[in-house]
């Protein structure tokens, strides 16, 4: 029964990898520009929130060790969320 647990949650740690970087990617190209190549700005929005509620919700299924204990990971999952949909209110702010 533990290593199926180990096994899974390993499983669930690169799920939550993969969406984290799938985020990052998102953000830059969001600071580089280089989403205008790529995406119309109503798509690249779609496509950033939802890299962004992918990565919280991988973030909150699976938790990474040090992170359970930890209360200051809500703190500074919040901190990077609010940085994110600052970004999304920019692009939306430069559309209209």
């Amino acid at each position: 029964m533990v290593q199926a647990t180990v096994k899974l949650e390993a499983a669930a740690l690169k799920w939550r990898a993969l969406a984290e970087r799938r985020r990052e990617h998102h953000i830059e190209l969001y600071r580089t520009g280089r989403w205008r190549h790529y995406y119309t700005e109503q798509q690249f929005l779609i496509e950033l929130r939802t890299a962004i509620a992918l990565a919280q919700r991988w973030a909150t299924i699976a938790p990474r060790p040090e992170e359970r204990d930890a209360a200051d990971a809500v703190t500074l999952d919040r901190a990077r969320t609010a940085e994110l949909m600052r970004a999304v209110a920019e692009i939306e702010a430069a559309a209209a």
